[in-house]
């Protein structure tokens, strides 16, 4: 899982400007395809990933509750004992009660892990696919600057085969300044769209924290919690 995590997270940083200058100079738009593959078979991947632990979660999440039920019930049954008097049963039953306790401890502790783990592989799918949908949206800018430049190179060669212009007037200076305005201008809206990104993750995240903060205090005034099954 964490090799996982480490390779998303190396695709999130790709350099996306360097990405395609590589672009450029190969003339070929091999590189940006390549990535693009390997963003959307680490999708697939995490969404499995993501399943699969969510699920885990899930199941240890009910061993937990089912665990801290019977130890409720042994709890209640103790008191009854030593009511009665039958204090070999109660010593009995206080025996069960810290197994089932115990297992309910370690059930809870696998499961609050797994949940982190699980959030983690969500938070990384969320950058991924945003990562991948700059990704797309530059390729299409790319081909498109890549043809301009063949269009021009065309030109120029057929210009100056006939002779009736110098070939400064048509040079690769112009198409290089002319593609440089063109990636400039999408690299700053890349920024402007990471931004909004960032934006939105801080929000989800301090809805998160207000969302466990009240789920505290309602723990603490002895409310059922209007989250749960949620």
């Amino acid at each position: 899982m964490a090799s996982l995590l480490e390779k998303v997270g190396i695709l999130i940083s790709a350099n996306l400007h360097y990405m395609v200058n590589q672009a450029l100079q190969a003339n070929s738009l091999a590189v940006v395809d390549e990535y693009i593959r390997r963003v959307e078979d680490n999708l697939e991947a995490l969404e499995d990933a993501a399943a699969t632990v969510g699920g885990e979660a899930k199941t240890l999440r009910r061993k937990q509750k089912e665990f801290e039920a019977k130890a409720e019930e042994l709890d209640r049954n103790i008191d009854i004992f030593l009511n009665e008097g039958k204090d070999q049963l109660a010593m009995a039953a206080q025996s069960r009660y810290n197994t089932m306790k115990r297992m309910a401890d370690q059930y809870e502790e696998q499961a609050s892990a797994q949940e982190a783990e699980f959030q983690k592989l969500l938070d990384a799918r969320l950058k991924l696919e945003a990562k991948l949908t700059e990704v797309k949206q530059e390729r299409v800018n790319l081909e498109a600057m890549l043809q301009l430049a063949k269009s021009k190179e065309a030109t120029h060669q057929a210009i100056s085969a006939i002779g009736d212009v110098s070939t400064e007037a048509v040079g690769m200076d112009d198409i290089k300044a002319d593609i440089q305005r063109r990636l400039d201008k999408a690299e700053a809206q890349g920024e402007i769209d990471a931004g909004k990104l960032d934006k939105q993750m801080a929000e989800v995240l301090e809805t998160n924290e207000l969302e466990q903060q009240l789920a505290a205090r309602r723990a603490r005034l002895g409310m059922a919690s209007s989250a749960t099954g949620s």
